[in-house]
């Protein structure tokens, strides 16, 4: 029987269970959010780019912005608001943190059933905010591009990201040379379009790991020809392997 949205929602914050593809509504809040997938995958969108949020990941999205989640695979999403003076510790954009152990628990324990007195939050808001301060941020974002021409690039690779025509051939299809989108690249999204492309596919694998296709599946969908050369790209910006991340969703 497919999952319909199930929803627990408090002041401080909420858990969601939602199905594959299930979208919210763009908001904004008047408080910065964390927010973790306790299973599956989330994505979350703002005007700065697209955040992939694993399960080994923590996305905080401050006060004020515009932004949306998408569920990858059935997601246990958990939500917490942070108040005022733990919120300023906090950057001042959208980032995501490598969460450790410790991180995990308490998120878990302030969006878990049993409901905490105030006192006793505000404690576990300041170890959490502690150790995401630790954290290494881990920029598992890809920028939003501005410029038309990189535009219908991003439209081209979103729709096939196996796509694995050069820079000059795509930018013969989109009316630019080579040299001028590999400029705008640099320029605009601080990234070379190889780098750019390469975070890309390791989104888009994020996102059939956590459908359940297998890695060797998920290598050739993803562009590389050799599963050795997915699996090093992966390693390095998820920090797992493949195959370790997609038994432990």
């Amino acid at each position: 029987m497919p999952i319909g949205r199930q929803s627990r929602i408090w002041p401080s914050g909420g858990a969601h269970l939602w199905p594959s593809g299930a979208v919210s509504d763009e908001d904004t809040h008047p408080r910065g959010h964390l927010v973790y997938a306790a299973q599956g995958v989330l994505s979350v969108h703002t005007g700065r780019g697209t955040s992939i949020v694993p399960a080994n990941r923590v996305g905080w999205t401050p006060a004020g912005f515009a932004h949306s989640h998408r569920a990858h695979g059935v997601t246990d999403m958990r939500i917490v608001f942070l108040p005022a003076g733990p919120a300023r510790l906090m950057p001042d954009r959208p980032a995501v943190f490598l969460v450790s152990g410790l991180a995990r628990e308490v998120l878990l324990a302030l969006t878990g059933e049993q409901r905490r007195d105030r006192a006793a939050s505000a404690r576990l808001h300041r170890v959490l905010v502690d150790e995401l301060r630790e954290a290494r941020e881990q920029p598992l974002q890809l920028p939003e591009p501005r410029d038309d021409r990189l535009r219908a690039v991003a439209r081209r690779l979103y729709d096939d990201p196996a796509d694995t025509t050069t820079l000059g051939g795509i930018g013969r299809a989109v009316g630019a040379s080579g040299r001028t989108l590999s400029r705008l690249f640099h320029d605009e999204l601080g990234m070379t379009f190889y780098e750019w492309r390469t975070q890309l596919r390791v989104f888009h694998a994020l996102v059939l790991l956590a459908d359940g296709h297998d890695v060797l599946r998920v290598a050739a969908a993803c562009g590389w020809s050799n599963p050795s050369n997915f699996i090093t790209a992966f390693t390095a910006l998820v920090g797992v392997t493949p195959g370790r991340y997609r038994s432990s969703g």
